[in-house]
Parts: structure tokens; C-alpha cells; sequence
């Protein structure tokens, strides 16, 4: 009878999503008939409800609505075009310099943005183009756009490590910021290494000749650009403002910006506010019932179980860490990044502290993890956008994104292994 929570949470929760109702919903609704086991049914969804509102009731929540917004104003206003020339500069004189501009510009457009849906519909309208004067394939320059893409995801500023870090309980978002910095690098760096087999494979051209010139302009004109790094997260490491506060300087900084580019009307702000909105909504909504869910499982000692069900299995350290990978890349592809982070976050993360694994370790290799999710069907929201933009089926990109899911796993198992790569520079800047 001790395992009945777990059951019916779990049941009702999968066969909502099955049915098609949406994951916010289906996430309300399976924690509400988990409660009504222990209490009547008023009682039960007024619980629910007041355990959604109390999960919105977070100041660093405030973060996501204007990083969101700060995304949609760099999605227009010329910043994807000036780090394209900069990251082209840099690799686009190299046979297939392209695929390299996408990995390079994805990173720093990440970097800035944080949203990788925005990465990816931004970088792939630009250079998909330029890679089919060029005569490189289709299905290539997709794979790379949609992975390389969730590079967003881990540098900062990113609103799923926000995300994590209230569902962890109050992790640093200052630690995980800083955190994501090389492991989100090292993800780059394996893609690129990736891209440059089939590169060689397919014999793709040499970019034209970029003179120490054209480098400079490029790099002078993403200065501005750049400069919103170092506002942001040197602001936060360094004290001087939150990470909400720095959410809000952004969208200052980026809308500044975005007009002295003279590339953003004012006609377009009603557009990019709308827009803005019915993200945030979609993700608080999210959290919120998330929360609820958290709260239901708690209440049933859903978390203490499971967490005694597989110290049981093995109280090794990797043991656990490859099992919760396992079942995070399964998640993953039945799921978005959001609710996932919320729902196992809770669950996992008294599993791995009680084996020494630090949280801010856990949180970025959740996140990556989870990024692969996003590449692959039925549910990955990046694969859609990424074939939409490049104008192909879902079945032509499923065959060469398979190298570059196994990059992302080699990125995720170094990551792992090393824990270092995550926690040098929080410690460095000393957030540990």
C-alpha cells in the first residue's frame, strides 16, 4: 500500500499524456487525484490550487519573463547577424566553415539570449541560405543548427538553470551560471569536432578568405553584443545586482541596443511583447503545477522512497549517476526540459547528495542531459523548429543527427566524470 502514491501519480500522469492534454494540465490533474487518496476532494483541489500559487510566489522567478523578452527583442533587433559575421571571422575560411559559424554563433547567440529555440530559428533562417548557395546538405546544416542550438541552454544566462535552482530548493543561480560556462563549451567543442567528420566525408568547400580586417569590423561590431556578458553575469558573480535585477538590465541593454542597430521599429514591440507573454505564461503555468506535483510527492514521501529504492540497488556513486542519466535521457524524449527539471529534480537530488555529488555538479548535467530531449521525436521542440526552418521532413534529419546525439552523450559522460569541468570557476570566483 506504501508504493499506491506512486502508482496512481505516475498512471494518471501518463495516461493524460497520452490522451493529449497538455502537460501543465496533466500535471494539476495527476497530483489532485494522488491527494484525494488521504483527502476529500474540496480540500484536495483547494490544496492544489494554493500549492500553485505559493510556487509562483518566487522573486527570482521574476527573471524568466524578462530574459524571455530581452530573447525576442535580440531575435530582432541585428545581434544574431553581428555575431554570424564575428564567428565567421573566426572559422568560416576552414572547409565547411559553416557548420562551424552555426556551433560558434549558437554558443555566443546562447550566451546573450539564453533561449535556444531562438538560437535556432535565428541562426538557421540566416545561414541556411548561405550552406545552400554553398552546396552543403540540407540534412547536415539542420542536424547542426538543432544541436548546437542547446548550447543556450548551459551558458548563461539560462532560464532552465533559474528553473532548477528553485526546484533544487535554493541552489545559487550565481553558482550555476557560472557553472554552465565549460560545460557548455566543451558541448560546442564536441559538435564541431563531429561536424568535422562529416566535413571531411563530404568534401564541403572553404569558406572565402577572411582578412585580419574583416575580423576586426566583425569583432568591433559584436562588441556591444558581447559587452552584454560581462553586465550580466559580472553583475551577479561580482554582487552588485541579483539575477533578476540583471534580467531586467538586459532587456534595457538589448532594446538600447536593438534601436541604435536602427533594426528594430517600435511598430514591432507590441508583436514582441505578445509574444514574450505567451512563453512566460506557458512556463509558469508549468511551474506552478510543478509544483503542485512536488508538494503531492512529498506529502506521500515519493522522493524518500524512490531515494531508498535505489540506494538499495547500489549506494555506488557512477552506479547511481549512469542509472538517473539513463532514465533522464528516456524522460527526455517524451518530455520537455521544463516540467522534467521540475518533476525529477526533487526526486534525484536527495539521491545523489547522500552519495557526494554536488547539487550545482547534478543541476548542469541534468540540463544537458535533458538538451538531448529536445533534438529527438516525438517531442523535441528544437527538431521542429530546426526542420521547419530548413524546410525538410522530420525522417530526412533523423539520420545524421544520430552522430551528433552521440557527441552530446560523450559531452554529458565527460561532464559526469569530471566534475571539475562544472565546478572550476564557480570555486574560482568562490560561490561554493
Amino acid at each position: 500500500m506504501e508504493w499506491i502514491g506512486i502508482l496512481i501519480l505516475v498512471l494518471s500522469f501518463v495516461t493524460l499524456l497520452v490522451l493529449g492534454v497538455p502537460v501543465a494540465w496533466s500535471l494539476g490533474l495527476s497530483s489532485f487525484f494522488t491527494l484525494i487518496i488521504t483527502v476529500a476532494a474540496l480540500p484536495s483541489a483547494t490544496t492544489i490550487a494554493q500549492r500553485l500559487a505559493t510556487g509562483l510566489d518566487s522573486f527570482s522567478l521574476l527573471a524568466i519573463p524578462f530574459f524571455v523578452l530581452a530573447g525576442e527583442i535580440m531575435n530582432k533587433g541585428g545581434i544574431a547577424n553581428r555575431l554570424i559575421d564575428f564567428a565567421k571571422g573566426l572559422t568560416g575560411r576552414l572547409p565547411g566553415g559553416l557548420l562551424y559559424v552555426n556551433v560558434i554563433a549558437s554558443m555566443l547567440f546562447g550566451a546573450i539570449a539564453g533561449s535556444a529555440a531562438a538560437a535556432a530559428s535565428a541562426l538557421g533562417s540566416i545561414l541556411g541560405k548561405r550552406m545552400d548557395e554553398e552546396g552543403y546538405p540540407k540534412t547536415l546544416g539542420a542536424a547542426v543548427n538543432i544541436t548546437s542550438s542547446t548550447t543556450g541552454l548551459i551558458i548563461p544566462p539560462s532560464n532552465v538553470l533559474i528553473i532548477y535552482s528553485l526546484a533544487s530548493g535554493g541552489v545559487s543561480i550565481a553558482a550555476l551560471f557560472v557553472a554552465g560556462y565549460l560545460p557548455g563549451i566543451l558541448l560546442g567543442l564536441v559538435l564541431m569536432a563531429c561536424a568535422a567528420i562529416f566535413i571531411k566525408k563530404n568534401n564541403l568547400p572553404a569558406g572565402e578568405r577572411v582578412t585580419l580586417s574583416f575580423l576586426g569590423k566583425s569583432f568591433w561590431r559584436a562588441v556591444p553584443s558581447l559587452f552584454l556578458l560581462f553586465v550580466v553575469i559580472g553583475g551577479i558573480v561580482a554582487g552588485v545586482f541579483t539575477a533578476t535585477e540583471a534580467s531586467a538590465i538586459a532587456v534595457v541593454y538589448t532594446l538600447v541596443l536593438s534601436f541604435a542597430y536602427r533594426e528594430l521599429k517600435w511598430s514591432e514591440l507590441p508583436g514582441i511583447l505578445v509574444r514574450s507573454s505567451e512563453t512566460t505564461a506557458v512556463v509558469l503555468l508549468l511551474i506552478g503545477t510543478s509544483m503542485s506535483m512536488s508538494w503531492v510527492m512529498s506529502a506521500e514521501d515519493i522522493p524518500q522512497k524512490i531515494s531508498e529504492f535505489m540506494l538499495n540497488v547500489s549506494d555506488n556513486k557512477w552506479v547511481i549517476l549512469i542509472l538517473i542519466n539513463i532514465i533522464l535521457l528516456i524522460v527526455g524524449v517524451f518530455m520537455d526540459i521544463t516540467p522534467a527539471v521540475l518533476i525529477f529534480t526533487p526526486i534525484f537530488l536527495p539521491v545523489v547528495t547522500k552519495v557526494g555529488v554536488d547539487p550545482v555538479h547534478f543541476g548542469i548535467m541534468m540540463v544537458v542531459n535533458l538538451c538531448i530531449g529536445l533534438c529527438t521525436p516525438p517531442v523535441g521542440s528544437l527538431l521542429f523548429v530546426g526542420v521547419s526552418i530548413a524546410k525538410i521532413s522530420l525522417t530526412q534529419v533523423i539520420k545524421p543527427l544520430l552522430p551528433f546525439f552521440l557527441a552530446m552523450i560523450i559531452a554529458l559522460a565527460l561532464i559526469m566524470l569530471f566534475p571539475e569541468i562544472t565546478l572550476f570557476l564557480p570555486r574560482l570566483f568562490d560561490l561554493l
